[in-house]
């Protein structure tokens, strides 16, 4: 294991920026990793020459999604505001991102790869928000979903917890490609559509195409994060939920 669960470097002369999920095979969206993608995305904000970065993992899943213990009460308020606040910067960070993913991509995940800008898949990737199977509801993938493929292809990942193909990703517009390498993808269309380009002039690119989103997704997130932990928390099946996924057992619903 390595001592960061992220990797990060700069390529093309310092004009793209790589991360690299680094915690094989779950990648899971835990405290760590989001402290780590945060001080990436922050370090790098005010690179002059920087064009956009370029998210990928390291193992055959790009993430389980986040920590299920970590959303136990207790430590999901702390959990959630760290993920969110990470969001809040991707979605408006000034370069674009790039995320290439194989394999599994989920929960928290999903949630992180939906605010990149571009999505490359590889054939074998999968795409789900599983939550409502644990008794509570993705709160940031409620928000970007509907932004991002429409409000009915949204609520039925949302409600149903299924996972999608890396075929229907592609038809449902959530990817941009598929391709059998997604990185090696993600970084020729780095070399043939960003390298290049005017860092500044892409700047205001990026704020001018992204601003209403993401000013629209921060409003929510903050609405849907007090959802989740007034209200969804503080029922008996979220608790029962999330207990069960961890005892490896069956959840037993109430219904309250």
């Amino acid at each position: 294991m390595t001592d960061s669960p992220l990797k990060a470097w700069l390529e093309r002369d310092g004009a793209l920026l790589r991360l690299r999920l680094a915690r094989p095979k779950a990648n899971v969206i835990d405290a760590a990793m989001i402290a780590a993608l945060s001080q990436a995305f922050d370090a790098h904000r005010g690179n002059a020459g920087l064009l956009a970065a370029l998210v990928d993992h390291e193992g055959p899943h790009f993430s389980f999604g986040a920590s299920v213990e970590e959303h136990l009460p207790g430590s999901c308020e702390q959990m959630l505001a760290s993920l969110h606040a990470l969001i809040g910067a991707m979605l408006e960070w000034p370069r674009p991102i790039l995320v290439a993913i194989r394999g599994q991509c989920l929960g928290g995940g999903l949630e992180f790869a939906l605010a990149g800008n571009l999505m490359l898949a590889a054939p074998d990737a999968q795409f789900g928000q599983p939550e409502m199977k644990l008794g509570v509801f993705a709160p940031a993938a409620s928000v970007l979903l509907p932004l991002r493929i429409g409000q009915a292809r949204a609520e039925d990942l949302l409600y149903s917890g299924r996972s999608i193909d890396a075929a229907t990703a592609l038809a449902w517009g959530l990817v941009n490609e598929v391709a059998d390498d997604p990185a090696a993808a993600a970084a020729a269309y780095f070399d043939k559509h960003l390298a290049g380009k005017s860092a500044a002039a892409l700047a205001h690119a990026v704020r001018a195409a992204r601003e209403p989103f993401a000013d629209l997704a921060r409003a929510r997130l903050a609405d849907v994060e007090a959802l989740y932990l007034e209200k969804l928390m503080a029922t008996r099946d979220a608790n029962e939920g999330l207990t069960a996924f961890l005892e490896k057992r069956t959840p037993q619903w109430e219904h309250r």
